[in-house]
């Protein structure tokens, strides 16, 4: 299927890790031009670049999300490289460890996972918006933010993070009425992942009961490859196959809710980290 993405300028932040590595790809397919964005992880991001051989039609772009200005110069090398943005993709986020519960988390923590997961998402969407101007072809823009179930059903021992996720929905409902003032078929929606093989998930996950915990709520008892969220995202930001579709929240966890499904003997670990493979 044609997703229409062909040539489209395409900007994800937080490039290097799982998630973003798979959707560069995703797009990659598609025929985009990429501009992929790092932070502390930008050398790495720049050796992936060459590895692929997309020299013609990516470059990769340094900032820290939570500095404002800094996303701006990012965008604006984005623009010099390409000409302009079609779609922007708010991936970049952090799960800090340990667990701590509300009452045992610093101040600076706190603060720390709010400005990279929700100010971080708010800098890019800004940034991305003052820029947009629309196209002759008539295919709007997209903006799709990367949320998490932790922000639907909370995360105990997360309160930071599941805090700067939920943010994000008052994000979509409402920037998805201010995105067509510069674009006037523009689209925003957001991708909402549960739990998920990456780097940053991978700690987390080897801890004994964890996946049979997670799993119990989940009719599919999986977990999500990165590539599962990168596909979902490459199809919203479709101007062709979802160019009516906006303000929309789309959850793949795998049919997640907030109850128990499964009995512990229904669950087999080891088999779910097989299936599961490497991301």
């Amino acid at each position: 299927m044609d997703l229409g993405l062909r040539d489209k300028v395409v900007f994800i932040t937080g490039a290097s890790g799982g998630i973003g590595r798979e959707m560069a790809r995703a797009f990659a397919d598609e025929g985009a031009k990429l501009v992929l964005h790092a932070n502390s992880n930008i050398a790495w991001l720049r050796e992936f670049v060459t590895q692929q051989n997309w020299h013609d039609r990516a470059i990769a772009v340094a900032a820290d999300v939570a500095d404002p200005a800094a996303v701006d110069a990012a965008m604006d090398a984005a623009v010099s490289r390409f000409g302009r943005l079609d779609v922007c993709v708010a991936n970049a986020g952090k799960w800090p460890l340990p667990d701590e519960m509300i009452h045992q988390m610093s101040p600076t923590r706190m603060r720390n996972t709010i400005d990279v997961n929700l100010y971080g998402a708010i800098w890019t969407a800004r940034a991305f918006m003052a820029r947009l101007t629309p196209r002759n072809d008539g295919h709007g823009a997209s903006l799709t933010f990367i949320g998490s179930t932790a922000g639907r059903f909370g995360e105990r021992g997360h309160v930071d993070y599941a805090l700067a996720k939920a943010g994000l929905t008052g994000l979509v409902r409402t920037l998805k009425n201010e995105i067509t003032h510069m674009d006037p078929f523009a689209r925003v929606n957001m991708v909402e992942p549960g739990w998920t093989v990456t780097e940053m998930a991978r700690e987390a996950l080897q801890r004994p009961g964890l996946i049979r915990r997670v799993v119990k709520t989940m009719p599919l008892r999986q977990l999500a490859r990165a590539a599962d969220i990168a596909r979902m995202v490459a199809v919203l930001s479709s101007p062709l196959v979802s160019r009516h579709v906006s303000g929309e929240i789309v959850t793949v966890s795998g049919g997640m809710e907030g109850r128990t499904l499964w009995n512990d003997d229904d669950v087999d670990e080891s088999a779910i980290r097989d299936r599961a493979g490497k991301d």
